[in-house]
């Protein structure tokens, strides 16, 4: 599977002055295109963190978003930042301006050109496109507002319909194997199931088992979960776990792909 991370910017975030919604909605896209995420970290509007943290997560995983620090104010550092990390500077894009001079008109504000700035190399990402020409050169369906791209780096808004918008118009570019799920609720102890489990982990490696116990249901005490790329994998790993368990079963959610919404 590839893998993603998220770098949450921004300094509201910590503070708590906002709740931070733009991760919770990633992290069941990936999931639902098959991209196994692997770090979410959140830091402050620092020029020399953003570009750190960011350059690091490019190295580790196959795709890196980025949520927050675009756009004309002094805390909107994110497009500088990634521009440190990657050893590039910071270019104004001629179709950006354009556009952002097109948007705005004779209302234009010296700052709303901010929006122009990417780091030099970056690639446009519009709706509905992949990357067949190399930087700067995608297109799709929509030529309106793109997504910056550096690498596989993609730089998006903070605000969370903003964020949604943006990456629901992309997200075809990352679908990969999508992974198949299934759930056991069982009315037994961990302490008891845990050899079974191990058993089914040792027969079927490539499947990710996790054991929940629940406190507040009346019918079930722990619920398992079932995942893995490899649907007959699954389905074999969640048929020899119910057959051990025989009538300490109290219900079954048979494997099934798990579906973009």
């Amino acid at each position: 599977m590839p893998t993603a991370g998220i770098v949450i910017i921004g300094d509201e975030i910590l503070s708590g002055k906002f709740v931070e919604e733009n991760a919770a909605f990633l992290i069941g896209e990936l999931r639902a295109l098959g991209v196994e995420l692997r770090r979410i970290a959140v830091i402050p509007d620092d020029v020399d963190d953003i570009a750190a943290t960011v350059t690091d997560a490019s190295r580790r995983f196959d795709h890196v978003f980025t949520s927050g620090g675009v756009g004309p104010t002094h805390d909107d550092v994110t497009m500088a930042a990634i521009a440190k990390g990657f050893g590039t500077t910071v270019t104004r894009h001629p179709d950006l301006e354009a556009k952002v001079r097109g948007y705005w008109k004779d209302q234009l504000a010296d700052a709303n050109l901010r929006l122009a700035d990417v780091p030099a190399g970056a690639e446009l990402v519009y709706p509905g496109g992949r990357s067949e020409s190399g930087p700067l050169h995608s297109r799709g369906k929509d030529q309106i507002w793109p997504v910056v791209a550096y690498r596989n780096v993609y730089i998006l808004p903070g605000v969370p319909t903003l964020f949604r918008r943006k990456f629901v118009d992309i997200r075809d570019r990352f679908r990969a194997q999508p992974v198949t799920a299934a759930r056991l609720y069982i009315d037994i102890e961990e302490g008891e199931l845990a050899p079974l489990l191990d058993a089914v982990v040792a027969a079927h490696p490539v499947v990710r088992i996790g054991s929940y116990p629940r406190f507040s249901e009346r019918d079930f005490r722990v619920l398992v979960t079932l995942e893995a790329a490899d649907a007959a994998e699954v389905a074999a790993a969640f048929e020899q776990l119910a057959a051990s368990l025989g009538t300490r079963v109290v219900r079954r959610e048979e494997p099934h792909p798990v579906g973009a919404a």
